[in-house]
């Protein structure tokens, strides 16, 4: 093989490889966009969330309550190992 023929496979593949990921990129811009206009969900602030934000004290106590438990957690572990015997 001579370095002619090495630099042109080299370079064909170099191009395959970028032409199949501007390929992907637009099957998946496509994907996103018809599921995007295939959902049926509800637009606004707060409609997508998995809980509701409708009462704020509710949510704020909610909120508290999950980093709390979070930022307490390695205290009460480290009191538990100290207190262990």
């Amino acid at each position: 093989m001579c370095a002619a023929s090495t630099s042109y496979a080299f370079g064909f593949c170099a191009f395959h490889r970028a032409s199949n990921s501007a390929m992907l990129g637009q099957s998946i811009q496509r994907f996103t966009t018809s599921v995007v206009c295939r959902s049926h969900c509800e637009e606004g602030p707060g409609k997508s969330l998995p809980f509701s934000v409708e009462n704020k004290w509710w949510s704020l106590a909610m909120v508290t309550l999950y980093f709390g438990s979070g930022f307490a957690a390695p205290f009460y572990i480290v009191r538990h190992q100290l207190l262990k015997k």
